[in-house]
């Protein structure tokens, strides 16, 4: 794209050339001296008959009218919420010029402008609202100028050095995610809502014994060792076997010089990984795995993997990518998979939907002190599928038992899983019928996202 250094009165005019319509109907928002003089108006609509929460909305660059904008240009606006009052004085004090200001018509929600390419132009508008059944709600995006409103995060990503080793973490107020063992998800629940994983790294806790540090943030809830663990992709390649995965961990090098291990051998003779944030909050971060140099004796692959954690939810969702895919074998299939409970009590399997559930104890893998294991009662995981990709259900018995699909990838190699996780201390669907019932909301939610409907650009007369 051309660089354009157009300012936004330019812009503004270059609206009106294009066919902006003038103002009418829903009254204007302001906020303190903001007063603006063009908004983008869309319609979101609800396609299914039941309420939705933290519902995400994504309206990508190539589909948004005007795409050359800074971020600090953008505010958008729900116009049926209540406005923010003056703020007083003493809290202005506080946080200084950029608190937000007495609102009227509307109330500004937090939104994000995403470059998820890292190319410098945002390529995605992303924010979140609760819906009726069957709802189209209407949201303003206004322009001009505001540096107002403090963005408080609700979740999290970075990559920190955890006991020597880089690894990701991504989390949100309720359930948290990372990647100790290459690229298959630990899993941590919270007592109550918080974000925490910076503590986890910064001071490196031990993650079964963040209780003794403080009991709100709850514990890893996921064992992992040489097991899908809350989340990994894979590959079937042989049609004699066709419960058997390949994995990116466990390959002819690993086999050949480190067999015991749970970890890939050298990162010039084995599948090798890199790790990057795309975005950090406030409303939704990501993470960015590349993983490179995964021979499986039978082809040879590389993949970039996003995984993102919206506020407010108890799933993350992975998108990934083959940008190499060589196989040596006719009929190699994709597929991603979870770690079945140990104590499974509850097995939901249907459609692109697995939900897997129990009791359990939760223990340091390293057993190293006398600290005894402790049992919680609940712990659930599920894996949902979208439709589209045409999920096939698989129990793969080794490696301690997991529940697997097989996939059909799009045109470009590509296909996206959710990830959903609870636990018995947490504050919400802590028990395996709330959580079911979640799991079950969440994988129709998932495939049938809102609809964005571009309704008109204006300009105030």
């Amino acid at each position: 794209m051309k660089k354009d250094t157009r300012t936004i009165t330019h812009i503004l005019f270059l609206f009106l050339l294009l066919g902006c319509v003038q103002a009418q109907g829903q009254q204007w928002y302001t906020q303190g001296t903001f007063v603006p003089v063009v908004r983008i108006e869309y319609v979101i609509e609800n396609p299914l008959n039941f309420d939705r929460e933290n519902c995400p909305v994504i309206i990508r660059r190539e589909e948004f009218p005007i795409p050359d904008l800074h971020e600090m240009w953008v505010t958008v606006v729900d116009p049926a919420l209540p406005p923010a009052p003056e703020p007083g004085q003493d809290l202005l004090d506080r946080q200084g010029g950029h608190e937000m200001r007495k609102e009227t018509n509307g109330h500004a929600i937090f939104h994000q402008l995403d470059d998820i390419d890292k190319d410098g132009i945002w390529d995605e508008l992303f924010f979140q609202t609760n819906l009726k059944a069957g709802e189209k709600r209407t949201f303003y995006i206004y322009l001009g100028e505001n540096s107002r409103g403090w963005n408080k995060h609700r979740t999290h990503a970075n990559i920190g050095s955890y006991c020597r080793h880089l690894m990701p973490f991504w989390e949100n107020e309720y359930i948290g995610w990372k990647i100790w063992f290459a690229n298959s998800c630990d899993v941590f629940g919270k007592r109550k809502p918080l974000l925490m994983s910076h503590r986890l790294y910064m001071d490196n806790l031990d993650g079964y014994g963040v209780i003794y540090e403080n009991p709100d943030y709850g514990s890893d809830i996921q064992r992992v060792a040489e097991s899908f663990g809350g989340g990994a992709l894979c590959i079937f390649e042989d049609p004699s076997q066709p419960d058997a995965p390949s994995r990116p961990r466990y390959t002819p090098a690993h086999d050949r010089l480190v067999p015991k291990s749970k970890w890939n051998a050298g990162q010039l003779s084995d599948t090798r990984y890199a790790y990057d944030v795309i975005c950090n909050g406030p409303i939704r971060s990501m993470i960015r795995i590349k993983g490179m140099n995964w021979d499986s004796g039978s082809g040879f692959y590389e993949y970039e993997q996003y995984y993102s954690i919206y506020a407010g939810t108890h799933y993350t969702v992975s998108k990934v990518n083959f940008t190499t895919f060589q196989p040596r074998v006719p009929g190699v299939e994709m597929g991603c998979g979870i770690r079945q409970k140990p104590e499974e009590d509850n097995f939901i399997q249907r459609d692109g939907l697995v939900i897997t559930s129990g009791p359990e104890y939760i223990r340091d893998p390293e057993e190293i002190d006398n600290r005894g294991p402790w049992r919680a009662s609940f712990i659930g995981m599920a894996l949902a599928v979208k439709e589209e990709y045409k999920p096939q259900y698989k129990y793969v018995p080794t490696h301690s038992g997991n529940h697997v699909f097989k996939i059909t990838p799009d045109a470009h190699k590509g296909y996206e899983y959710m990830v959903m996780a609870s636990w018995a201390e947490g504050p919400l669907y802590n028990d395996k019928e709330s959580f079911s019932a979640y799991a079950g909301q969440m994988y129709q939610e998932y495939n049938n996202p809102p609809i964005a409907h571009y309704i008109r650009t204006e300009e105030k007369k």
